[in-house]
């Protein structure tokens, strides 16, 4: 199963978009370095770096799959970390999705929280 879309500017996403992003199994995904994907402004969408902290592997009853940290200076500068709006931006992990950014620690924007790629599957069928 992959996931299709448009996007308009691919420049400076370093994904080979001209084939299927593969959804990420639950087993695949592994703890450490991730990016996120999303647009600060209306140009361009970018890769940012993340950080997988904790996988909760048997979560299927809410959007706490993951708990992720920002770990990229650019977007600490920009935003302070995850922000209103970010809710629904894929996360990136070895070339595959693996699910979407869905809360934000409020005590500490730079953590929050994000849903497996197969629940966002399974909720489409």
């Amino acid at each position: 199963m992959g996931i299709y879309g448009k996007l308009n500017d691919i420049s400076s996403i370093n994904i080979d978009l001209s084939k299927e992003v593969k959804v990420a199994k639950r087993s695949e995904i592994t703890l450490g370095k991730a990016t996120v994907l999303c647009g600060l402004d209306e140009t361009k969408i970018k890769e940012y770096e993340i950080e997988i902290e904790k996988i909760f592997i048997n979560n299927d009853k809410d959007n706490k799959s993951m708990l992720i940290k920002v770990k990229d200076e650019d977007l600490i500068k920009k935003t302070g970390g995850i922000i209103q709006g970010m809710s629904g931006s894929p996360i990136i992990q070895n070339g595959k999705f693996i699910g979407a950014i869905t809360n934000v620690l409020v005590n500490d924007p730079t953590q929050g929280y994000a849903v497996f790629g197969d629940i966002m599957v399974s909720q489409m069928e």
